[in-house]
C-alpha cells in the first residue's frame, strides 16, 4: 500500500467572529478534505509535548513519529542539514533571521520577504564584518539563515522573532547563559546592515529593509533512526522550508525540490501534488508539507488563509486523489494551530484523518477542530500517529 502525509503549516485556529464564529477550516471551501474526513477516520492529535516550544520543528519531528523527548535537539539544525552544513559533536546551529526592526519594535520577521538573492549579499557582508572563529555566517533562503558557534551559547533562551511581531523587542531579547554574545552580534549586525546598499535600493522602491538578524532555535545535531528503521520503509519529502527538508535528511528520506514550491502564499500547490504522485509510483511513502496557511497566520489575514487552505484542498489534495496511484492511504493534519488573532503558533491538540479507501465504514464528520472533537479519538501522544497510520500499530 502507498502512503501520503498531507501537512497544511498551522492550519488549525480559533473561532472568529468574522467567520461567523468559525474557524478558517470550517469556513473554507474544501470538499476533498471533507471527503476524506467523511469516509475515513477523525480525531484530535497533540503534536506539541507538555514543555516544548510550539514550533514546526517539534511539531513535524512529531508528525515524522519521533518521539520529541528522545530526539529533539532544535531548530537550527534540521535547517543547517537542508542547507548542506554538517556540524562538528561541539558546533551549535542558531536560525539567523533577517529582520526589519525600527523605533525598538518587530516590524517584520521575515523582511518583507526578502528575495534570496539580496539576502546572500546581506548574509555575506556579515560573515566579512562579523565572521569569524566565535561564528560562521551561511546563506539560506529569503529571510532565514544560518549562524554556527563552536559551543557557545548553546543554552541561552531565545524568542522566535515571529511570536512577537508588532512588539518592543527589549524585552525579548536573548537571555541566559551566552546571552551577552548574542545581544552583541545581533546589535553589531543592526549597525552594519543598516545603510547597507540593499538595504539603500529596497528602502527607494517602498520595500521593507532587512536591517538585524535574530538569533534563536539553536541547538546540536539529533542523532536519530532513519525513517526506513522506524518503520520499513523508504520515501519522500516535498516541502519548500528548510527544517522540514533538514528533518526528511535526518530521517533518511529523499528531498525532492519542486519548481514552484516557494514555502510562501504564491507556492505550487498542483506541482507539489504531481511531484508526490510521480514519488509515489516509486516508493510507499511520501510527506508533503505546505507553509502557506501558517504565514497567512503570521501575517493576521483571515482572507489569505481561506485561500490558502482552499488551494491546498483543491491544487494539492484534489489533484493528488487524481494522479496518484490506486489504493493510496492518505493521512492529512495541521502541524500545529496558529491562530490567526494571535499571530503565533500554539500547543493545542490539532484535528486529523486518515483515509483508506478500502475502509467500509467512516466518521461521516468534516474536516475541522469542531467535527474532530466531536469525535472519540484521541491521539496524546502525537508521535505515536505515524505508526498507527502505517499499521505497525492500532489505533
Amino acid at each position: 500500500m502507498k502512503h501520503a502525509v498531507l501537512i497544511p503549516d498551522g492550519s488549525a485556529d480559533h473561532p472568529l467572529d468574522e467567520l461567523g464564529g468559525r474557524t478558517p477550516l470550517a469556513a473554507a471551501r474544501t470538499a476533498n478534505l471533507d471527503r476524506l474526513a467523511a469516509g475515513g477516520r477523525t480525531g484530535l492529535v497533540r503534536t506539541i509535548p507538555a514543555g516544548f516550544p510550539a514550533g514546526s520543528d517539534v511539531a513535524n519531528l512529531c508528525v515524522l513519529g519521533y518521539d520529541p523527548h528522545v530526539y529533539y535537539t532544535g531548530r537550527a539544525p534540521l535547517e543547517a542539514a537542508s542547507l548542506g552544513i554538517e556540524l562538528g559533536p561541539d558546533d551549535v546551529a542558531f536560525r539567523c533571521n533577517l529582520v526589519c526592526v525600527e523605533d525598538g519594535v518587530m516590524r517584520d520577521f521575515a523582511a518583507g520577504h526578502i528575495g534570496t538573492e539580496e539576502a546572500a549579499r546581506l548574509i555575506g557582508s556579515l560573515q566579512s564584518g562579523l565572521g569569524g572563529a566565535a561564528a560562521t555566517f551561511y546563506a539560506g533562503l529569503s529571510y532565514r539563515h544560518i549562524m554556527i558557534s563552536p559551543g557557545r551559547a548553546a543554552n541561552a533562551k531565545c524568542t522566535p522573532p515571529h511570536d512577537i511581531s508588532g512588539r518592543p523587542v527589549a524585552g525579548f531579547l536573548p537571555r541566559g547563559e551566552g546571552s551577552d554574545w548574542l545581544k552583541q552580534l545581533m546589535s553589531a549586525s543592526a549597525k552594519l546592515l543598516e545603510n547597507h546598499p540593499v538595504n539603500q535600493s529596497r528602502r527607494e522602491r517602498g520595500e521593507t529593509p532587512a536591517n538585524m538578524i535574530w538569533l534563536w532555535g539553536q541547538g546540536r545535531a539529533p542523532r536519530m533512526p532513519s525513517f526506513q528503521q522506524m518503520f520499513g520503509m523508504e520515501g519522500s519529502v516535498i516541502s519548500a522550508v528548510d527544517l522540514v527538508k533538514g528533518l526528511g535528511k535526518y530521517a533518511g528520506l529523499d528531498v525532492i525540490e519542486v519548481p514552484g514550491a516557494t514555502g510562501y502564499l504564491d507556492t505550487d500547490y498542483a506541482a507539489k501534488a504531481m511531484t508526490a504522485a510521480a514519488e509515489l509510483s516509486r516508493k510507499d511513502f511520501v510527506y508533503v508539507h505546505v507553509e502557506a496557511p501558517d504565514e497567512a497566520s503570521h501575517m493576521g489575514s483571515v482572507r489569505e488563509k481561506l485561500n490558502a487552505i482552499e488551494r491546498f484542498d483543491r491544487d494539492l489534495v484534489g489533484t493528488l486523489l487524481k494522479e496518484a496511484p490506486s489504493g493510496l492511504k492518505i493521512m492529512v493534519l495541521p502541524d500545529h494551530a496558529t491562530p490567526v488573532e494571535i499571530k503565533t503558533h500554539t500547543d493545542e491538540e490539532v484535528p486529523f484523518v486518515v483515509y483508506e479507501p478500502a475502509s467500509s465504514s467512516g466518521s461521516g464528520l468534516e474536516f475541522n477542530e469542531a467535527s474532530a472533537s466531536r469525535s472519540a479519538l484521541r491521539i496524546e501522544n502525537g508521535w505515536e500517529l505515524m505508526g498507527q497510520f502505517l499499521g505497525t500499530s492500532d489505533f
